[in-house]
């Protein structure tokens, strides 16, 4: 069986438009990615160039036709602003998962924006890739990702040691798990176009 292309949602909560990415996004996913602060504990160094931009753009667009997953840039309802992205990748449809991911803007961090974006692309995930298990993974010394992936119902579940080196130093990874069973959806309120 050939794998099955996916769309990328477009979907709404209260305070949030998640969207898939457009080419006029390169230089807001620049500005993001480049920034020492939010990419402190990415398993990759700040981006250089623009044209990283460009080809994480390239991706986007590549993963629905793959029907590997999606990734979706996330807005601020109230002013349109980019605020970051995230993703529902490696969906595996034999075994019902697929892996979440996100990266927030520093501006829009401590206002539950990853927890509220998460939760409507988890519910997508659920309804609309059938997800029976989603994993998600945070290095150790970033406990704010580690409050929101918990406060969205996930389990840690294990810590892969050393596994990665971030700006030189070795790093270890917390694997998170949700499986469908213990999903809440959540009370905010979302709805796909």
């Amino acid at each position: 069986m050939g794998r099955m292309t996916l769309t990328t949602p477009v979907l709404h909560t209260a305070r949030l438009r998640l969207r898939p990415f457009t080419d006029t996004d390169a230089d807001a996913l620049f500005a993001l990615h480049s920034n020492t602060r939010v990419m402190r504990y990415w398993d990759s160094p700040p981006w250089q160039e623009r044209t990283r931009a460009e080809r994480f753009l390239a991706t986007c667009r590549k993963l629905p036709g793959e029907g590997t997953g999606v990734r979706v840039a996330i807005d601020r309802a109230s002013d349109g602003a980019f605020i970051g992205w995230s993703n529902l990748t490696g969906w595996n449809p034999d075994f019902r998962s697929a892996s979440l991911g996100y990266c927030f803007d520093e501006a829009a961090w401590g206002h539950g924006y990853a927890t509220e974006a998460a939760h409507a692309l988890l519910r997508w995930g659920f309804e609309t890739l059938d997800l029976n298990r989603v994993q998600a993974e945070a290095d150790t010394r970033n406990a704010a990702s580690a409050r929101v992936l918990e406060k969205i119902g996930f389990v840690r579940e294990g810590t892969l040691r050393e596994e990665c080196i971030v700006n030189g130093e070795v790093s270890d990874t917390w694997v998170f798990g949700l499986i469908r069973r213990e999903w809440q959806p959540s009370d905010v309120p979302t709805s796909a176009l």
